[in-house]
């Protein structure tokens, strides 16, 4: 019989690629972007409260121990992210724009 029962930590990939804590909207990058710059768990379990401390700790474990499998994740997903926010931005450009804003503010039945 065994003392302790161990979990995995309670990773899910949603349909969109993004690696979650299951039954929360917290992100894989975002719990190892707070551990990168020095949060320990407790912090992190205060900043993102949908996720408790064991669930924090099991993905800061998997994290030290896939840490190369982990940070090719992170590199792409910053890399699909650039991506598409260089997509919106070519899209529907920004140039301009506080003058649109005011031209419509000082002129509300124009398009």
């Amino acid at each position: 019989m065994q003392a302790f029962e161990t979990r995995p930590p309670a990773l899910v990939t949603g349909p969109d690629g993004i690696v979650r804590v299951a039954g929360t909207r917290v992100s894989l990058e975002t719990i190892v972007a707070a551990f990168d710059v020095g949060a320990t768990a407790e912090e992190i379990a205060q900043q993102y409260p949908s996720v408790d401390l064991g669930s924090v700790y099991a993905v800061i474990s998997l994290v030290l121990g896939h840490r190369g499998d982990v940070d090719a994740y992170v590199l792409r997903r910053r890399t699909e992210t650039a991506e598409m926010k260089d997509a919106i931005e070519a899209a529907f450009p920004s140039a301009g724009i506080r003058a649109r804003l005011l031209a419509r503010r000082a002129h509300p039945g124009a398009v």
